[in-house]
């Protein structure tokens, strides 16, 4: 179980170890719930801990954040490890339009550009 937590108007979701189907499944229910039930306009997924990624955990990332798009909430994933990175590339696994991030700190920071954005736009 993934814990979904709040901070201000953001969600983060911190994956610590490697995810079946289903507890993915159960990640992408409860993050889109949450979405809607505290008015969150902010996703982070962060997946520092993850040694790999594979096909169905990249294609639930891109699911939950395109659903939460559609809700109104942005989604960046955050910690993605260099050999993470590399494999995904090798492999052709893409998050597509998600924002990715270092940390959580540029993660929060990358939000809040986004958020400042759209209030002067």
């Amino acid at each position: 179980m993934v814990p979904v937590l709040k901070y201000g108007d953001t969600l983060v979701a911190t994956i610590v170890a490697a995810l079946s189907d289903e507890d993915l499944e159960q990640l992408r229910a409860e993050v889109i719930d949450k979405v809607g039930r505290f008015r969150a306009r902010g996703v982070i997924i962060d997946v520092t801990a993850l040694d790999v990624l594979d096909s169905f955990a990249t294609r639930t990332i891109r699911g939950i954040a395109s659903t939460a798009q559609l809700r109104g909430a942005d989604t960046v994933v955050v910690g993605i490890q260099p050999d993470v990175a590399v494999a995904m590339v090798q492999l052709g696994l893409t998050l597509d339009d998600i924002e990715t991030a270092l940390d959580m700190e540029d993660g929060m920071a990358l939000l809040e550009a986004r958020r400042r954005s759209r209030r002067v736009g």
